[in-house]
């Protein structure tokens, strides 16, 4: 059914020729020569950009400074938001202390460097002057955000060689001169430099708890670990001195605890881990049901009012298994047996030949199917797809993964990510370089295989097999921004025929650069006992060149096959000297260190988004994609001003003037936006995700997003198409799958939200002939009328609420709340307190308002609250809406600036040519005094346009994110509404990644 079914694919290939690749390795030495490409030969590569000095500041949700380095030296074109993350995580030093790094050339120096005096030292390159241009092209590429390594690179690389920090003993690495594993004297001379880690467990209580500890320290230093727990007797076998085992579960509870306290990084974040399970193990049933049993606990006890639905709050902190993402690993036996519509016998751990439950195995997949529909867990891994396209099965199988699900390999197995930025790939005329990232990759999987013995790990057993097999995992960003501004839609035949070859040559690349290492100082230890299945998974990736999209371009396709002809024809000749070489991770933070529009293979999520500027505040515009886009699809620039403001008026494209049917599917994005009908659907994200498939050595860290009325059937159906495109992996989130809503922590009125207010007991009663207000509002096209009475002092006594065209029910559940909100009125509730309950309260009806005040409201009952606040409570307004008012050039007061409609077109997310960032000359409001609409220079192809900023700490963008995801939980960091990204979530406030990636 799939490709990956062990066929034996045998292609006899002459090689091309040496030009044709990214570095050339000499016969006499056989070592790489590294001739400048990137950086030119006469200019040091920190003088290529122009610098600036800024601010680095990050705030809350309420405008709270979180943190802030002044007078920092970035590159002037990088973004606000890369300035921030990379200065608030990845400078070395304590704020404020001489150490602090002020620089971003500190930064990529201290790690371009020491990779470099590695790599000379290792004997990698052929001179020393190969191994200074290496040096000098890895910072180019790091400084001009064309890639970037995983964070644990950037948190702990260097810090030794260029600062002298030492540290606490702690991790082990892999001592090349007496071929054992040791524990450095001093640490950071061996840095942990992976962040994904998979670990084993035996079935003894000695090796259970060894597991606790070693998660327990891999969580203390901000990593994630994956582990299959099939290994541990099932609560239906005998312990060998009698009585009954408690089974995998018991412990996970232990497991589960222990990543609850410890937490990741000794952060709140929650710490990442992946545990999984095998269809045959007989507690396989209660392993699937296992979240879905207690997220029932934790609505319970949110509905009954006592507890709120915050993740991190009462409820949800009081059940299990709230810190790992869970997964069951299926057979193609299980899956055929699940066509056949058969049963699926079980086994028990310890003695295989024993039988343990006998289940139907549509039962089975519909109960993991209701798991995922229900809260999110358990996703599958295809046990039989992975282990197909295993490179050292003589070594042992696949048995888990980390906790995104894109590095799968042995067990006790560590994995250091890099990612290439695919739009820094592209030229002028829209056609991809080839042979730009061909070298890209080439440099970064060298300085990854470089980090592997010169890296410290968490256990002796996987420092010591990570010597022996050297994993990469070598990745990219962007795809789903460089396939828009192509003018190709995300699902397509033709997006999938480029994700197709643009995987397979980074693939293909990192293995002929590892063969071209192995050609030098020899293949990886294992290599010899795993060759002839090695090659026969390199034959099997040169195989699917063959079955790229056709609509895929042709130059693309023959690049392709290029460097699969070079690559197989060079690992035949002298290995490999890495087991694996790319996965496609989430990319979370160093995504934004790029300024990548999109993360790893995933499409945009949306067409409008909120821009932190340089000096501050928040700036709204519309995808920097979107007009290079419509220039491809060949809009004159007269048009494209058009429909810019189009989307800027409605945040959406759809119905935009003068753009033609055809071309939506190139706009849509992973959710439907406001006012729009269009987004991309599950089965396009799969699609995306077997077009890639066939060229990874590991797997697809992904969201696969569903709307919240999809079925248990569609959840299945997504399961079964997975297997049968051949993927690895797959991880399904329905919206709404969570109880769990953000915490909000803004502050009204003095008074801290929940503080408890005891009413009096006489009631104030209204005149019989009182004055009123009365409203009209519409929310989601949904018509009604407010009429709040008024006590003499003008102050609200009572609500009533009618809805124009609703039935009977929803009138009723109007008159209820009229009746409530007029009670606790009389009664001496402070509005602030009622206004605090019942706003932002999400449920159907809900969507764009008339009123400039509250532009989108998430229900009719969150309407009619904040209308109240804004009408009733001093200061609630200035506080909780946005803030537009008229440019200072125009002196007529014009009434599209009062409903917050710029005049003439929208700001683009882009980077002026004069070096200044967007934003930087021009100030932000402060003190609660609105900003103005303020000139954006001239943009694309001389089409210029005007901006909307906002005040800092304004909720924007949360809201916008909330409303993609009604479940998405608030930053652990800064408060703000998170993305889900692959199996994690990702702040685009302040880059923090909840999770692994």
């Amino acid at each position: 059914m799939h490709d990956s079914k062990g066929v034996d694919v045998h292609i006899n290939e002459g090689s091309r020729s040496a030009g044709n690749r990214a570095e050339s390795v000499t016969e006499e030495t056989q070592a790489m020569q590294i001739s400048p490409y990137f950086c030119p030969a006469d200019v040091a590569p920190f003088d290529t950009v122009d610098w600036t000095r800024r601010t680095a500041q990050i705030k809350d949700e309420s405008g709270d400074v979180l943190f802030e380095q002044t007078d920092c030296e970035v590159p002037a074109d990088w973004s606000a938001l890369a300035t921030n993350v990379v200065v608030s995580k990845y400078f070395y030093g304590e704020p404020g202390t001489p150490e602090r790094e002020y620089s971003i050339r500190q930064v990529v120096h201290r790690v371009a460097r020491t990779i470099a005096d590695w790599g000379t030292q290792d004997g990698i390159f052929a001179t020393q002057e190969d191994g200074e241009n290496f040096y000098r092209e890895l910072a180019w590429l790091c400084l001009h955000q064309h890639g970037a390594f995983n964070s644990p690179v950037w948190f702990n690389v260097g810090l030794y060689h260029e600062y002298g920090v030492r540290g606490s003993r702690g991790n082990y690495y892999w001592d090349v001169e007496t071929s054992t594993v040791s524990r450095p004297e001093t640490p950071y001379e061996f840095p942990q430099a992976s962040a994904c880690f998979i670990q084993s467990v035996d079935d003894n209580m000695e090796d259970i708890m060894r597991l606790a500890t070693s998660e327990a320290m891999l969580f203390k230093f901000g990593s994630g670990t994956g582990t299959d727990l099939s290994t541990i007797r099932s609560s239906r076998e005998k312990l060998s001195g009698g009585g009954t085992p408690s089974g995998p579960l018991s412990f996970m509870r232990v497991y589960d605890q222990i990543a609850a306290v410890v937490k990741s990084g000794g952060k709140t974040r929650r710490a990442a881990k992946m545990q999984s399970i095998k269809d045959w193990h007989p507690d396989v049933l209660d392993f699937i049901q296992a979240k879905t049993v207690e997220e029932k606990k934790a609505r319970t006890l949110i509905e009954s009012g006592e507890y709120d639905s915050n993740f991190n709050g009462a409820a949800y902190s009081s059940i299990m298994f709230q810190n790992a993402n869970l997964s069951v690993r299926l057979s193609d036996e299980f899956m055929q047996s699940v066509l056949d519509g058969g049963q699926w016998q079980t086994h028990w751990v310890t003695d295989s030949s024993v039988a343990g439950p006998e289940y139907d195995a549509n039962y089975v997949i519909d109960q993991i199917s209701e798991g995922t529909w229900f809260c999110g867990d358990p996703g599958v891994q295809y046990e039989t797809t992975i282990n197909n396209w295993h490179t050292c099965p003589n070594s042992g199988p696949i048995n888990a993964s980390n906790p995104c699900s894109e590095y799968m390999f042995l067990d006790d197995t560590a994995c250091n990510l890099s990612s290439i930025n695919l739009k820094k790939m592209m030229r002028a005329d829209g056609t991809f370089d080839v042979e730009r990232f061909r070298k890209a990759s080439s440099i970064f999987i060298t300085a990854q295989e470089i980090l592997v013995d010169h890296a410290s790990y968490p256990t002796p057993a996987i420092a010591e097999n990570s010597h022996a097999y050297r994993p990469l995992g070598l990745g990219y960003a962007n795809l789903g921004s460089m396939l828009m501004s192509m003018g190709i839609p995300y699902d397509s035949e033709a997006g999938h025929g480029i994700c197709g070859a643009l995987t397979a040559m980074l693939t293909g690349q990192g293995y002929l650069t590892s063969s071209h290492i192995a050609h030098n100082i020899g293949p990886f230890d294992g290599y010899r006992e795993n060759e002839k299945p090695m090659l026969r998974v390199m034959q099997m990736h040169r195989q699917a060149v063959e079955d790229i999209n056709e609509s895929c371009p042709q130059y693309l396709k023959d690049a392709a096959r290029d460097v699969w002809i070079d690559c197989l024809d060079a690992g035949r000749r002298y290995g490999y000297r890495n087991a694996q070489a790319t996965v496609l991770a989430p990319t979370g933070t160093i995504a934004f260190m790029m300024d990548c529009d999109t993360t790893g293979i995933e499409p945009d999520i949306a067409l409008v988004k909120y821009k932190q500027l340089a000096g501050g505040g928040m700036m709204k515009i519309v995808n920097r994609t979107v007009p290079k886009a419509l220039s491809t699809l060949g809009y004159a620039d007269d048009s494209i001003e058009k429909i810019l403001a189009y989307i800027d008026t409605h945040d959406t494209i759809e119905g935009a003037p003068g753009l033609l049917e055809e071309h939506l599917p190139v706009f849509d994005c992973a959710f439907t936006p406001a006012n729009g009908t269009r987004s991309i659907q599950w089965r396009a994200h799969i699609g995306m995700m077997a077009a890639a498939q066939p060229f990874l050595s590991g797997a697809i860290s992904k969201t696969v997003n569903m709307p919240s009325n999809s079925t248990v059937e569609d959840v299945k159906d997504a399961y079964l198409e997975g297997w049968k495109l051949g993927l690895k992996a797959l991880a399904i989130y329905r919206d709404g799958s969570k109880q769990s809503q953000p915490l909000a922590t803004k502050k009204e009125g003095g008074k801290k939200k929940g503080e408890e207010y005891k009413p009096g007991m006489e009631r104030r009663r209204l005149p019989a002939t009182r004055q009123s207000i009365t409203h009209k509002f519409s929310v989601g096209g949904h018509e009604g009328y407010i009429t709040v009475g008024l006590f003499e002092d003008g102050t609200p006594g009572e609500l009533f609420v009618m809805m124009a065209k609703e039935g009977s029910t929803i009138g009723g559940l109007m008159d209820v709340i009229g009746t409530e909100t007029s009670m606790c009125l009389q009664y001496g509730v402070p509005l602030a307190v009622i206004v605090d309950k019942f706003s932002h309260m999400r449920f159907e009806p809900a969507g764009w308002t008339s009123n400039p005040d509250i532009p989108n409201a998430k229900s009719v009952v969150d309407y009619i609250f904040r209308w109240m606040g804004i009408q009733f409570i001093p200061g609630y307004r200035e506080a909780n809406t946005p803030k537009r008012v008229e440019d200072s050039s125009d002196s007529k007061g014009s009434s599209s600036i009062s409903e917050g409609k710029p005049q003439s077109g929208t700001t683009l997310d882009t980077k002026p040519t004069n070096g200044l960032s967007n934003g930087a000359a021009s100030g932000h409001a402060t003190n609660g005094v609105a900003p103005s609409l303020t000139a954006a220079p001239s943009l694309h192809d001389g089409v210029s346009a005007t901006a909307l900023l906002l005040e800092p700490g304004e909720s924007n963008r949360s809201e916008q994110f909330a409303r993609f995801q009604s479940d998405a939980p608030a930053c652990d960091n800064c408060g703000s509404i998170t993305v889900r990204n692959g199996n994690c979530y990702l702040c685009h406030n302040c880059g923090a990644s909840m999770g692994c990636s």
